[in-house]
């Protein structure tokens, strides 16, 4: 993967967002994208043996969506895979639009050979997010790639611009089996085992050990200037590890947790779990004698010292390679004290700006009524039914072949269940399409009690939660005493740790059929998911849920709705767009 993921996707459409974007007219703008998935061949962690991956227009990560405030994505999506696809974009609320969620409960599989096209607004957010399959294990593979949601300029950044521009990193433990392994081995009722290394940028460890590092593996390089500051955006797109990320010598000041500026402090490193992503400010104040390391290690796992990504951080005046020894991970690998006291201290700055004018804090959640509490426990994975699997409150997600949310529209009955328990249940843990029925604008409260033996992180789409409390042992009533009711970070992925719980406050005010999962790829596989159904019962204009996309798959038991060439997108906007964007495919 090393010389694929920097190969062009071709020069005339490398032109063509700019081109077409000067063509949007007045409104919003459009930003346009042609991909396709396909497999890619690499060896990240050395060897003779090619391992198959995912990229997106031969790239590993994919191309970036750098875009701004409420402006509208159309990407055309070709799956040249062998099975279908979807792609979610992670952190993105889709707001009225959960169509373009990308994930089983919304979608149909992208068939292979087909195309689909997203189309959704950034409506109201800022940060730093990605995209990634939710299909089958396919993250597992790659696919992924970073959306940055940059401000308005109306809108003050709070911290001074970055002289340096942005730096982003993906994290990602790696496995030497592919995707298609894996769901074997979870298939066979077998545990993944531990990873076999850390990538950065879907790039092997630097040799920084010639015993733990072969030689010849390429590695992440990463170019500064001397006295700039720049903007790391750092993601954790793996399969199941957190990841403890640190540069030798500097300090990580953050400044930003998945759209939400944070109240800025110094790290000299971070615990990044599963699916969570973060922006710190990073300035080049260091002696430029030599290189710097910048490590990914991982975290509450056995032989950590295996499972390590290093990167370069090269000035442009530096002399040679880094010297010493890596800087130090927090001191017990297995102590997770440590973990929750960091994360306790990411605060939310409550008089920045976000994407509107008026300050982060100016939502006053600790003021608002609860209207629904759910409890949700996880246990470790167990038999059901003579299969692995994995549970939240006894209930094992079995994906439907209809869509809920076209199960919905179209009345398809049988379904699902709007049945979802509040609390854990005393009875035997069972397989279900069993969801949530969420109260339209109301608030609501989640506690996610981890009983299993790793730490987890939880994924809400449609929105982003604030992050109240999380301590040790069984959460009670009690429990309530202990929540921050004033700055708790709004985020879309937070970390449960094994033996703990971990609450949050969402309002409900995005109406849709939203995914709330395991972000662990092993348990997510395994059925550890929700659905949270969220209907506005006075909306007979259906104003609050954007229309069934004219492009839309359909499939299970709607399949016969499905008309001929109705994936292929036909592009809306002004003619002279529409002209313009046929013209370039053509002389691409």
């Amino acid at each position: 993967m090393d010389s694929i993921r920097r190969r062009s996707a071709g020069g005339i459409l490398g032109i063509l967002f700019l081109v077409l974007l000067r063509w949007a007219g007045a409104g919003d703008p459009y930003a346009y994208y042609e991909w396709e998935v396909s497999y890619v061949w690499g060896a990240p962690l050395g060897g003779v043996k090619k391992q198959e991956a995912i990229g997106i227009n031969g790239q590993l990560p994919g191309p970036a969506l750098n875009v701004t405030t409420n402006w509208n994505l159309v990407v055309n999506v070709r799956n040249g895979l062998d099975e279908p696809l979807l792609l979610t974009w992670h952190g993105v609320q889709q707001r009225k639009s959960p169509w373009q969620d990308g994930v089983g409960g919304t979608n149909c599989g992208i068939p292979p050979g087909w195309n689909w096209t997203y189309q959704f607004q950034v409506k109201d957010q800022v940060g730093s997010f990605f995209y990634a399959p939710s299909t089958a294990l396919h993250r597992a593979g790659g696919g992924y790639g970073a959306i940055t949601i940059n401000n308005r300029d109306v809108i003050p950044l709070p911290f001074p611009l970055p002289d340096g521009g942005d730096i982003t990193l993906f994290l990602a433990d790696w496995y030497a089996r592919d995707h298609r392994a894996l769901r074997r081995a979870l298939d066979a009722g077998d545990p993944l085992g531990p990873p076999d290394g850390v990538l950065i940028n879907a790039l092997g460890p630097y040799r920084y050990n010639d015993t733990l590092v072969p030689p010849g593996v390429t590695y992440e390089r990463i170019n500064v200037d001397p006295g700039r500051t720049y903007r790391l955006r750092v993601h954790n797109v793996g399969v199941a590890t957190s990841l403890n990320f640190r540069i030798q010598g500097h300090n990580l000041l953050l400044v930003e947790a998945e759209g939400s500026y944070t109240s800025q402090q110094n790290y000299t490193n971070m615990d990044i779990h599963v699916g969570q992503s973060y922006s710190f400010l990073l300035t080049m104040d260091q002696n430029a004698s030599t290189d710097y390391y910048v490590v990914a290690s991982a975290r509450f796992v056995p032989d950590a010292d295996k499972l390590t990504g290093v990167a370069i951080l090269h000035y442009s005046n530096s002399q040679g390679p880094p010297s010493g020894p890596l800087p130090d991970a927090p001191d017990d690998q297995y102590d997770t004290a440590f973990s929750i006291n960091q994360a306790r201290s990411i605060r939310w700055n409550v008089t920045a700006s976000g994407a509107r004018p008026n300050p982060q804090g100016s939502f006053h959640y600790g003021d608002i009524t609860v209207t629904d509490v759910y409890l949700l426990q996880s246990m470790p994975p167990e038999l059901i039914d003579g299969q692995m699997r994995a549970t939240l409150n006894g209930i094992s997600y079995i994906a439907p072949s209809t869509p809920l949310m076209l199960a919905q529209l179209f009345n398809v009955p049988g379904v699902y269940k709007l049945d979802f328990p509040n609390r854990p249940m005393n009875r035997l843990p069972k397989l279900d399409t069993s969801i949530i029925n969420g109260t339209y604008k109301g608030f609501m409260e989640i506690i996610f009690q981890n009983n299993a033996t790793s730490v987890q992180s939880y994924h809400l789409d449609g929105y982003a939660f604030f992050v109240v409390g999380m301590d040790y042992g069984l959460w009670t009533d009690n429990s309530r005493g202990t929540y921050n009711k004033w700055d708790g970070v709004a985020r879309s992925t937070i970390q449960v740790f094994p033996g703990a719980w971990t609450a949050v406050l969402v309002f409900l005010d995005n109406a849709g059929i939203w995914n709330l999962r395991v972000e662990n790829l092993d348990a997510w596989y395994l059925g550890q998911e929700v659905y949270i159904s969220v209907v506005n019962p006075e909306d007979s204009s259906n104003k609050t849920v954007l229309p069934l996309p004219d492009n839309a798959i359909f499939c299970g038991a709607l399949s016969s709705l499905q008309k001929e060439q109705s994936h292929r997108f036909q592009y809306s906007e002004a003619s002279q767009i529409t002209q313009l964007w046929k013209m370039l495919i053509r002389a691409s």
